[in-house]
């Protein structure tokens, strides 16, 4: 199965205002025409309803950061994804490094999200990646791979579900993995996803994600199953954002 277009997705995290949300959603929708790849932002929950009509009927896709397992319930403070999906969400980003470390999420709850994501129809990324005591240690692949055995549901593939590979160390740090490194991983990602998901497995987008920007995108975006990018910092300024589109 064909890998569909290159994947620029935009991770706001906790940053911003309302204004500065729409702002910025309008300024990449102004960006939008004619990049060799399809866009995608995530801004924080809250700015979700504000920003939906900025992207309407434009190229770029909306998403969340995180989604509760549950449809409803005594769940406070949580967000369903069928909420996500009734506020104009179509993606939603799944066991981010930051909340497998921040809030302890476990392989199984990222998969039991991504199933929940599934069902009220978004399409899920599931974010997977090692520590710099596993890279140091030899375990790094071996890491992934078992976060991907745990973190992906049935009918991920045939779902339009995405992997995120994240190297925890180059989040946010300037730091970035040999051109090396990141094609033996994603050639790891590759056989992974194919044997969890079979043939279907093989139109599974790969992004690498890790202190990407305009500077290193080309080259990064031009390795092989290399499928797209996560982008944090970069995504809160348009131009960049949009350079490394540009790029794919």
């Amino acid at each position: 199965m064909p890998v569909p277009r290159t994947l620029i997705a935009g991770n706001w995290k906790m940053h911003g205002t309302v204004a500065d949300a729409v702002a910025l959603a309008r300024a990449v929708v102004a960006g939008s025409a004619g990049l060799p790849a399809d866009l995608l932002i995530c801004p924080p929950v809250v700015h979700l309803l504000a920003v939906a009509p900025a992207v309407s009927g434009s190229a770029v896709g909306l998403g969340a950061q995180d989604c509760h397992a549950a449809g409803k319930g005594a769940h406070t403070g949580d967000v369903s994804a069928g909420m996500l999906r009734d506020a104009g969400a179509a993606w939603v980003i799944l066991g981010h490094s930051e909340r497998r470390a921040d809030h302890a999420e476990t392989d199984a709850q990222v998969a039991a999200k991504a199933a929940a994501a599934m069902a009220a129809g978004l399409c899920p990324i599931v974010c997977v990646g090692e520590t710099l005591a596993q890279r140091e240690a030899g375990e790094a692949e071996a890491v992934v791979a078992g976060q991907l055995a745990g973190s992906l549901p049935p009918g991920f593939a045939e779902a339009g579900g995405v992997v995120a590979y994240e190297p925890v160390w180059a989040i946010g740090t300037g730091l970035t993995p040999t051109e090396g490194d990141i094609r033996a991983m994603h050639a790891r990602l590759r056989a992974e996803v194919l044997g969890l998901c079979g043939p279907a497995g093989g139109g599974v987008r790969l992004l690498y994600g890790g202190s990407v920007k305009p500077g290193n995108a080309a080259a990064i975006l031009a390795l092989p199953e290399v499928n797209g990018a996560l982008v944090g910092g970069a995504a809160l300024v348009a131009a960049d954002f949009l350079a490394i589109a540009a790029a794919a």
